[in-house]
């Protein structure tokens, strides 16, 4: 694989990231959700680029101490070769400059791959919300990570 780059997400990766938010989720995030999002002072989103292509991003919403995880998604093609860790590894890293100590995630209880990256990565599941997807309906976990302040 080339170098991978993460980095800010810009207006100009929108149409791109879309791209693999439509093929990854069900219900995605419009076009303009991401454009309000990044314009945002308590948000962070990252992509990754792969030869001057999107191949995955992550953002998170931040308040205080804590941080929200609101999606994280790879190019389908490109799944499997570390591209989510590294996204997640800077999202954090950067969001603990800024002073988030804790991070919360929900996922589908079905989606084994993201559970068991999510632990690997220290996160550590704190409950079930009922029916908390639709399309197809299903339950999510709550995951959360917190560090030692």
């Amino acid at each position: 694989m080339s170098k991978l780059i993460i980095r800010q997400m810009e207006q100009k990766d929108i149409p791109q990231v879309y791209a693999i938010e439509e093929e990854t989720f069900s219900m995605p995030w419009s076009k303009k959700a991401f454009e309000e999002s990044i314009s945002y002072y308590h948000t962070l989103f990252l992509v990754a680029e792969l030869d001057g292509e999107i191949a995955g991003y992550c953002g998170c919403y931040q308040s205080l101490e804590e941080a929200e995880i609101t999606n994280i998604a790879v190019k389908r093609q490109l799944r499997g070769h570390g591209i989510g860790r590294r996204l997640l590894e800077e999202l954090m890293r950067i969001g603990k400059e800024q002073g988030a100590f804790a991070y919360t995630l929900e996922v589908r209880v079905s989606n084994q791959a993201a559970i068991h990256l999510y632990e690997k990565m220290g996160f550590t599941s704190f409950g079930i919300r009922k029916n908390f997807y639709e399309k197809p309906k299903e339950d999510a976990m709550i995951m959360w990570r917190h560090w030692e302040i």
